[in-house]
């Protein structure tokens, strides 16, 4: 302390308990390292110039896209129907129902007696008003249409228990699906070609016919004004094997050549899986 007043010079006091510093002490110079950031420019977004130095770029999250299943074409989409509720008195039978066809396909409907098939069909055909939801055909609401209308649009329908003309020829049971074309209109020979059995009894009666070719009698009279849909309601009820095959391959011969959508409700589940 003497010297350090004799030579003048300042004293600290000490710090914290240590070691007295004078001012005078040549202290090594500290070499701060100096981290240099790099600038980054990123494009822009939305439009902006924004520019990003010394710091990061904030994060964008981007939001999960949903998988998107290939959709078809609108024009190939034949019937679609939407929340479609039905009911006969206090019983509800069709609950909130919405689905769609597609030309050149084979939609089947299955389900065992008492769920509402027929009800189904026969909502789709105008025979029961809806009571609830909307039916379009074509690109165009026919929910409030009557059946003859809807026939006229192009619906072909074979109800269940096949419901012929019994005191009709076959003939005449075919001239019958041609009501909606001019007088002059003739029996599609395609329908002859699926089914032989009528060119041969054109001239018999209808009730005259076995169950099987009454089933034959009933989709000949339906595709008789070249529907752009068909329905069917159990086609193959009461008939023999060898009829059933004929109806399997008659539908399959419609739906390859992708004119129609067909609608097949059915309760034979191997004639159904073949064909859906």
């Amino acid at each position: 302390l003497l010297s350090s007043w004799r030579n003048k010079k300042k004293v600290r006091p000490p710090v914290n308990g240590g070691t007295l510093r004078f001012s005078n002490d040549k202290r090594p110079p500290v070499r701060r390292e100096t981290r240099r950031l790099k600038t980054r420019t990123h494009p822009p977004v939305s439009g902006r110039k924004q520019h990003f130095s010394n710091r990061t770029r904030p994060r964008v999250r981007r939001r999960k896209q949903p998988i998107r299943t290939p959709s078809r074409p609108k024009e190939t989409e034949m019937l679609k129907v939407d929340n479609l509720h039905q009911a006969y008195g206090g019983s509800h039978i069709l609950r909130g129902l919405s689905f769609e066809l597609q030309k050149g396909e084979v939609t089947t409907l299955l389900g065992r007696n008492g769920v509402g098939k027929t009800t189904l069909l026969k909502s789709l055909m105008g025979l029961v008003k809806t009571k609830e939801g909307s039916v379009t055909f074509d690109g165009k609401p026919i929910t409030h249409l009557p059946p003859h209308e809807r026939v006229k649009a192009g619906i072909g329908y074979v109800p269940q228990g096949r419901e012929i003309f019994p005191r009709l020829t076959v003939e005449e049971n075919l001239l019958m699906g041609l009501a909606t074309k001019p007088g002059s209109a003739k029996i599609p020979e395609r329908i002859f070609d699926m089914f032989p059995v009528l060119r041969q009894m054109m001239h018999r009666r209808g009730g005259d016919l076995s169950g099987g070719q009454q089933q034959q009698l009933a989709i000949g009279r339906a595709l008789a004004m070249g529907p752009s849909l068909l329905i069917l309601d159990e086609p193959t009820e009461g008939i023999q094997p060898s009829i059933i095959k004929d109806i399997e391959r008659a539908i399959r011969m419609l739906a390859e050549t992708g004119e129609m959508a067909i609608l097949l409700v059915e309760q034979y589940y191997d004639f159904a899986e073949s064909l859906a």
